[in-house]
């Protein structure tokens, strides 16, 4: 996954406004989508998942883009650019949608957009690709004026009551600016763990008081490993393994994303094409047995025949054995039996429909 990331890395490695912080944390360091990231913290990866699991942890995902598209054309703008509906949400909403390529429909990247006002939205793309969102959208990059705090888990709200009680009511894919021990955030209920939570957008003036009341208020410090096997067990698409080059929404299962009913966008064309032909794989889970990890690339079979591969896989920590995500084939349907081939080793799985861990809803909803 990072070294994935790290291969769209310019030649200045950008760092968070926490990057001392974590150090002092004693926080493993890595490269991802052009940044060096906290990977995890001493307490270890799998702690740092089962603490957002059962308590409440708190992200740094400041390597996240954030382009503001602002003014009176700022609606149409983006209503042409990208897949979901606007008209589905209204000020103070965020909403999950796509960028495609125009060519083919593919996602050229998964988005959130926060609707903060009238005429003013705040898109986050991923790390690697925000000149890419930039360009095609317009907007102005104000990365570098925040950092991001995403602060989740079951007990996340509670816990950030101590904190800044105006921050933790922010409901459910709802937008807000409000104040944070004496700074003006911008608050999303949005997440990327499957877990209740917020995200909050923190001027960088303000970002270590605000990092250091979260940790004195009991929500443990969580890296970029403890994401990934969240959003694994949630089922959530990651691009560049789920999503990306030669992937469509429809294939990724994500045919949710795309509002039909609002005219044209980018790729429309494409994606329509594919509808009426019929995809030709879909995204499926799959549980298999043991405790052993799929990983990306591992080759799924059917019947002794490759059919597919896995695009993302690892051990749940909450399920205590091996998951995986993979292309297959439409006729492979969840309950059927399939094996990965684990490096010349043949462990048998069975199909099913993610999520693979249910929790409260988390990022693909709006």
């Amino acid at each position: 996954m990072y070294v994935r990331g790290a291969r769209y890395a310019p030649a200045i490695v950008l760092t968070s406004p926490l990057d001392a912080a974590h150090r002092a944390l004693g926080a493993k360091l890595v490269p991802f989508g052009g940044w060096e990231m906290p990977l995890s913290y001493p307490t270890g990866t799998l702690a740092e998942h089962r603490a957002c699991r059962t308590g409440a942890a708190v992200f740094d995902v400041s390597h996240l883009g954030t382009v503001r598209v602002e003014g009176a054309d700022a609606f149409d703008r983006l209503q042409a650019m990208l897949t979901n509906d606007l008209r589905r949400v209204a000020p103070g909403r965020a909403q999950y949608t796509h960028l495609l390529d125009e060519a083919d429909g593919s996602v050229l990247d998964d988005i959130i957009v926060w609707w903060v006002a009238p005429e003013r939205f705040d898109v986050m793309p991923n790390a690697s690709n925000t000149t890419r969102v930039l360009d095609a959208i317009g907007g102005a990059d104000v990365t570098a004026e925040r950092a991001v705090l995403a602060v989740q888990g079951p007990d996340a709200r509670a816990r950030l009551r101590a904190v800044a009680r105006v921050a933790a009511e922010v409901g459910r894919f709802a937008v807000a600016t409000v104040d944070v021990l004496g700074f003006s955030c911008t608050v999303a209920g949005t997440g990327y763990t499957g877990e209740d939570g917020v995200e909050i957008a923190v001027p960088v003036a303000g970002a270590g008081a605000v990092w250091d009341a979260l940790l004195a208020a009991g929500i443990t410090p969580a890296g970029l490993g403890a994401r990934d096997t969240l959003r694994l067990e949630a089922g959530l698409p990651l691009h560049g393994h789920e999503l990306g080059a030669g992937i469509t929404p429809l294939q990724a299962g994500l045919a949710w994303v795309v509002g039909w009913d609002k005219g044209d966008f980018r790729g429309r064309a494409a994606l329509e094409a594919e509808k009426e032909r019929g995809v030709s794989r879909l995204l499926r889970g799959i549980e298999v047995e043991g405790r052993r990890p799929p990983r990306e690339g591992h080759a799924v079979l059917v019947d002794g025949k490759p059919v597919g591969e896995v695009t993302s896989g690892n051990f749940s920590p909450m399920l205590e054995r091996g998951i995986a995500l993979a292309f297959l084939p439409p006729a492979v349907q969840p309950g059927d039996a399939v094996e990965i081939d684990m490096r010349g080793s043949l462990v048998p799985g069975v199909v099913v429909k993610p999520p693979f861990l249910r929790t409260k809803p988390g990022q693909t909803d709006s």
